[in-house]
């Protein structure tokens, strides 16, 4: 229903102003002649005007009025809506761009996820790299001697510091992607949102012609409020984005010095590893001369067996000369006998 503030005489009055001065009657300038009043109410009227137009197109134009009245007014009902159909198209094309504005900050909020995606794998390859480099570095250590058992216990240290940084990149990643689904889950509800409410708007333009302005100000009021919304809860994305980004700052900080830290003991580790090569070449020198040594042992023991043999068989030499001399006495000594017993006075 109209209200008190506006009467229908009012409007025709404005309407009529209009026509004389050879202006297309809309609600816009209706209010404008009338300098205050409701679109809905002025809508209301200017409906009616229109309705009874309609129904007296036939009836000759009164007196009086000029020409250009009676010929702008069998068009006006078609201007009418043509101008409320430029005015859904507006709004159409409005609700697009905005739809299209949320889709752009949905691909850039991607983007910026995947950015962080592929600095967060660079840096677990780095950390596989240095998870490499320490087992490495423990398999030298678990084949050196005893006394470098308190190095493997500060390098068994520093994994578990890696491993500490790793779970905590975990998390990182974790929390990272929750608010990724959150803010994706967002824009789509606000897309589906918009969506819906363009296909509302199109229903009631096909329902109800004549309700468009007062429609248009309601959806104007809450299209502004729902941006407002929209943009709080997109700022507050932003703002744990960034609190995210200064956390993982905060953790690569924190993995540069525990990096810091490794590279010193690597440094460490490479003196005493420097420490172990002089000694194996000290073991190495002593081997080559204990085997010198040896060998010139073997050269005496030799040497020694040599002479051994050499004397062994001059002894035998001598023993068999008295063996046979002896021989040759005994060989003699029957002879001596009889020639002594054969001598007188023997």
């Amino acid at each position: 229903m109209a209200r008190n503030g506006i009467q229908y005489s009012d409007v025709q009055q404005a309407i009529d102003a209009l026509l004389a001065r050879g202006d297309t009657p809309s609600v816009q300038r209706i209010r404008d002649v009338l300098g205050t009043g409701s679109f809905t109410t002025i809508s209301e009227h200017f409906r009616l005007w229109r309705s009874e137009r309609e129904q007296n197109r036939d009836v000759p134009p009164p007196k009086g009025v000029p020409e250009v009245v009676a010929t702008m007014a069998g068009e006006l009902w078609r201007e009418a809506q043509e101008v409320a159909n430029q005015t859904l198209h507006h709004y159409r094309e409005d609700a697009d761009r905005q739809v299209s504005d949320a889709q752009q900050l949905s691909e850039e909020a991607k983007q910026q996820a995947a950015n962080a995606e592929q600095r967060e794998s660079a840096l677990a390859e780095h950390l596989r790299h240095m998870e490499q480099r320490m087992e490495a570095l423990n398999r030298e250590l678990a084949a050196s001697q005893t006394s470098e058992h308190h190095w493997h216990q500060q390098a068994e240290t520093a994994l578990n510091e890696v491993a500490q940084l790793k779970q905590a990149q975990q998390q990182l990643e974790n929390q990272f992607g929750v608010q990724r689904d959150a803010h994706n889950q967002a824009l789509s509800e606000q897309q589906v949102a918009w969506e819906q409410r363009l296909a509302q708007e199109e229903q009631r333009h096909e329902a109800a012609e004549g309700r468009l302005m007062a429609m248009l100000d309601s959806a104007q009021q809450a299209r502004a409020q729902e941006e407002k919304s929209f943009q709080k809860r997109l700022q507050q994305s932003e703002q744990r984005i960034e609190s995210l980004s200064q956390e993982l700052k905060t953790k690569q900080q924190t993995q540069h010095e525990l990096q810091i830290k490794a590279s010193e003991r690597e440094q460490q580790l490479g003196e005493k590893t420097q420490q172990i090569t002089s000694l194996e070449k000290q073991q190495k020198a002593l081997t080559q001369q204990l085997d010198e040594a040896k060998a010139a042992l073997d050269r005496q023991a030799r040497q020694h067996a040599e002479r051994e043999t050499a004397l062994q068989q001059a002894w035998q030499e001598k023993l068999w000369s008295r063996m046979e001399a002896l021989q040759s006495q005994l060989t003699a000594l029957p002879d001596a006998l009889s020639k002594q017993s054969s001598e007188p006075g023997q």
